[in-house]
């Protein structure tokens, strides 16, 4: 059984990025905290194994886009490690 992240830690991510994604999306953060709670990046990030919550909102942020744009969390560059 998968070990889920704290929810005050979760709390703390679901607020930054429902901001996040409804300032560059112009949605409202109701609307944008449906969208990040139904992804697989939020999945990752309750997964308390794989200890996302170490990285930061933007990182997390940036992983839910590429899931947007690709259908893939792990496709972010953070995730991949490419250089730059």
């Amino acid at each position: 059984m998968t070990k889920r992240t704290a929810p005050s830690i979760l709390q703390t991510f679901d607020a930054e990025l429902a901001r996040l994604i409804a300032q560059n999306r112009e949605i409202s953060e109701m609307d944008a905290l449906r969208l990040f709670l139904a992804s697989e990046t939020h999945a990752m990030l309750a997964d308390d194994d794989l200890k996302l919550w170490h990285f930061s909102p933007l990182v997390i942020y940036d992983m839910w886009e590429n899931e947007e744009a690709t259908g893939d969390p792990r496709n972010s560059l953070y995730i991949r490690g490419d250089e730059v």
